[in-house]
């Protein structure tokens, strides 16, 4: 493959190793030959084929030396690659008679949808271990600056004060949940398939189910209890997922751009990118590629998605698509993963900056909140307060003056500037604190590493 991901000058931005190498040639070689001895020894403990020729197809997988290269010809003419791999094991077991047993009455998807699963869990160990720790820093932030102020904006608009706590929980919740559903996606993924030529595995005659549900056991996968090569309806559950836990990622990525803007800078993400030509920039690069890799999850898990229509019992083109788009959104994904938490690990609010940004107003962004107050401390008719409120706000903004002072002229004997102090940020403090202690417990719950 070619293109950014795989390009040595872009990998360290838009790529991800270690999730790459789960996808790669030898990975799939490696865990389709795993596949193959598996379901040889079963067959050979539960008779379906001579008992020595599991221990014997077991005891050459150490010797086997197949360059994955070696496979593109005929892979290309057969359309999948287990047939020459098969041969080539074979070819290498020498004189060996057990070497017929190979690959019994099993068939090409078998074997590459239960090599795929044993990478997918090694995937999925990672990107826990990621997202558990994304969780943990934004846990951490959420709870440190639960009380620090910040403007809030609806349509690009200042709309009313939140806190940095409360905004960074809000970049936390879905994920939150993400993590959380990670586990029916390890369900729906991490499963057996052997299903023979066209579902039916009768080849295996009578033993087939046993050795199917034997087969699961030996690989560490559920055992579905039927066949699933035109159901990609797992697949389907996990390129949805990457595509929602890609928008929270992405959101956090977009919001983030709009805060290091010139001219606002609430936060500083240390270590940004340098400009060829304006030594004065620091431009959040993280933050960009989060965004540009969340569209390109969600595209591909559309087409991912898309796969999952499979003519009949088994669709050629159907199955090439999901192997075009699913390694791609995974490597995506796990850079996205990888990027976010070194985006937050660099991340800090400026005080001063949002302290600033709040009264650029002329305090008008508490007009909601002074509304409220003086319906409830003096009791008057709330469509009369927000009218007058409204024309304070439009005075404050033209002349210059605190929208609080001119409420304490226009009604006087209450601090009002104290009652916004107290009242101000409402659940923001208690959200931010919320979400900090339901992330310690699922994060300690999934690891069984918490300290209390």
């Amino acid at each position: 493959m070619t293109g950014p991901v795989h390009n040595a000058i872009y990998a360290g931005l838009f790529g991800d190793a270690e999730t790459e190498a789960l996808f790669s040639a030898p990975a799939e070689l490696d865990a389709m030959i795993r596949v193959e001895v598996a379901l040889a020894q079963v067959q050979s403990r539960l008779g379906a084929i001579p008992p020595e020729a599991g221990p014997a197809i077991a005891a050459a997988r150490p010797g086997l030396r197949i360059d994955p290269a070696s496979l593109a010809e005929a892979t290309a003419r057969n359309g999948v690659p287990v047939p020459v791999l098969v041969q080539e094991m074979r070819r290498q077991m020498g004189e060996d008679p057990q070497a017929r047993y190979l690959h019994w009455g099993a068939t090409s998807q078998d074997i590459m949808d239960c090599g795929l699963a044993l990478r997918l869990r090694a995937v999925l160990d990672l990107w826990e271990v990621r997202l558990d720790g994304i969780l943990t820093q934004l846990g951490t932030l959420a709870d440190r600056h639960a009380t620090l102020p910040m403007a809030a904006r609806t349509y690009g608009q200042t709309a009313t004060p939140t806190s940095f706590g409360a905004t960074v929980a809000n970049w936390g919740w879905p994920l939150l949940d993400h993590a959380r559903d990670a586990e029916q996606v390890r369900r729906a993924v991490l499963r057996v398939s052997l299903s023979g030529a066209a579902g039916t595995l009768s080849a295996m005659g009578p033993q087939a189910a046993t050795v199917r549900a034997g087969l699961a056991e030996e690989l560490g996968l559920s055992d579905p209890g039927h066949g699933w090569h035109s159901d990609r309806s797992g697949l389907g559950r996990l390129a949805d997922w990457a595509a929602a836990v890609a928008v929270a990622l992405a959101k956090l990525g977009e919001d983030l751009l709009l805060m290091t803007q010139s001219g606002l800078a609430l936060v500083r993400i240390e270590g940004g990118g340098a400009s060829s030509t304006m030594p004065q920039k620091q431009n959040p690069v993280g933050p960009s590629a989060l965004v540009a890799l969340g569209r390109h999850v969600m595209g591909l898990s559309a087409v991912c998605g898309a796969a999952g229509v499979h003519r009949q019992n088994r669709d050629g083109a159907a199955w090439f698509t999901e192997w075009l788009t699913l390694p791609q959104m995974c490597i995506s994904l796990g850079a996205m993963l990888r990027l976010a938490q070194d985006v937050l690990g660099r991340l800090s609010p400026d005080a001063e900056a949002m302290a600033r940004d709040l009264g650029a107003g002329a305090g008008t962004i508490h007009a909601e909140t002074l509304t409220f107050a003086i319906v409830e401390e003096l009791g008057l008719d709330r469509a009369k307060v927000a009218s007058t409120v409204s024309q304070l706000c439009a005075k404050a903004l033209t002349d210059g003056h605190d929208l609080l002072d001119l409420a304490g002229q226009e009604w006087p004997g209450r601090d009002w500037a104290e009652l916004i102090r107290t009242r101000g940020l409402g659940l923001a403090p208690q959200e931010a604190r919320t979400f900090f202690d339901q992330q310690r417990v699922a994060t300690c719950d999934r690891s069984a590493r918490c300290v209390t």
